[in-house]
């Protein structure tokens, strides 16, 4: 496949972050794979652009380390369970993206050869050299680091120029807007704001390792068909946390 002139984005090469609720569509758990697709195809339509993508999925669809912990398992047996409901979102991910044409691979922080690639970070760029769309999972590999976490790390080893968070709302808002209708969204907010108000952006340490490596996130809505593809060209709504 021919490369795609990429002088219309704004981005070569960037990260996408969305949660494992995301996946559920209208149910209360699980993967809803026509969701799942239509997430898919809005990947495809910015790769089509061009631009070089890693994905990095949460797994709260399916297991959520923290909540297990609250309920009282072993903190960090909780969370190697909720990094193994990654890769599963993963590999949905990558059959939905392989279904629609586009050359992806599952790298897994955890080694489990036969479902994914082990992380090697010159190997994963390598990837992205060659237009495959690289999604990473099992987190950081590590219990008490979230995915947010695991996403800004390697969106810092890739190199890549932004963070795409995908969310239910358009932006950063300085209260819940689903709750209150005078919430104000933000154009744009510093890292440092975030932090100091709350905004749950990310948390805490992934806000601080994009702030320290000067990565924009840049937070927008998953749920507005076209919204990836139209921010990378330059348009839509969205709030952009940059220093």
């Amino acid at each position: 496949m021919a490369d795609t002139d990429t002088s219309e984005t704004t981005f070569k090469r960037v990260l996408l972050k969305i949660s494992g609720e995301a996946l559920m569509g209208d149910q209360g758990y699980g993967l809803h794979p026509p969701t799942v697709e239509r997430i898919a195809r809005e990947v495809k339509s910015v790769h089509d652009m061009g631009v070089e993508i890693c994905m990095v999925i949460g797994g709260g669809n399916i297991f959520r380390g923290l909540a297990g912990s609250a309920q009282g398992m072993e903190r960090t047996t909780a969370d190697y369970m909720g990094m193994l409901a990654t890769v599963m979102n993963a590999l949905a991910m990558q059959s939905a993206l392989e279904g629609i044409g586009v050359y992806t691979r599952v790298i897994s922080a955890i080694r489990m050869d036969e479902v994914a690639e082990p992380y090697i970070r010159r190997r994963a760029v390598r990837h992205l050299e060659k237009k495959r769309v690289c999604i990473f999972a099992a987190g950081t590999g590590n219990p008490y680091f979230t995915t947010d976490t695991a996403a800004t790390l390697r969106a810092n080893e890739m190199a890549c120029e932004a963070i795409f968070k995908g969310t239910k709302v358009d932006g950063v808002y300085d209260k819940d807007p689903m709750e209150h209708d005078d919430a104000v969204r933000y154009e744009t907010v510093s890292y440092d704001d975030c932090l100091a108000k709350n905004l749950k952006v990310m948390d805490a340490s992934a806000i601080a390792l994009a702030r320290d490596n000067n990565l924009p996130i840049i937070v927008f809505s998953l749920d507005e068909p076209g919204g990836f593809k139209g921010i990378l060209a330059g348009r839509g709504t969205f709030t952009r946390v940059q220093g």
